[in-house]
């Protein structure tokens, strides 16, 4: 009982959490960036253009966002730098593909940019391809 209204924080049990939802995350929003890569290799481009740069080259930034910054998230490399580009996708979702609909609809992208912005503060945790070159050629100990 004394451990369950401990307020410590438990570093081991959170970088865990922090590769385990960055595997989790990462994956969910693969699912969303792998149809949009099919859809621009397939030359295919019929895209919202919120920033007046064209249909192609708007389905491009979302493929880089939703595809490549999502497989570095899940590796945990160049973690901050690979939320930032998620971030403001699930801005431009938000704020522009669902501007009209109801909170209901918008939910998603809002939790996405919330667990975004937690890993952009957090960074990737132990477990993770950052840390592993960040030690590298030094002492662990």
């Amino acid at each position: 009982m004394k451990r369950t209204f401990n307020t410590q924080i438990n570093t081991n049990a959170s970088n865990i959490w922090l590769l385990l939802s960055r595997i989790a995350i990462g994956a969910f929003m693969l699912t969303h960036g792998l149809p949009k890569l099919q859809m621009l290799m397939a030359g295919n481009a019929h895209f919202a253009d919120p920033f007046g740069i064209g249909e192609v080259p708007s389905l491009a930034l979302t493929v880089f966002a939703e595809f490549a910054c999502a497989i570095l998230l899940i590796l945990g490399l160049a973690t901050r730098l690979a939320t930032i580009p998620l971030m403001i996708t699930m801005l431009v979702a938000i704020f522009y593909a669902h501007a009209t609909d109801p909170f209901g609809k918008k939910e998603l992208a809002v939790i996405y940019l919330v667990i975004f912005l937690g890993f952009f503060i957090l960074g990737p945790g132990k477990y993770s391809v950052d840390t592993f070159l960040g030690t590298k050629g030094r002492s662990r100990y």
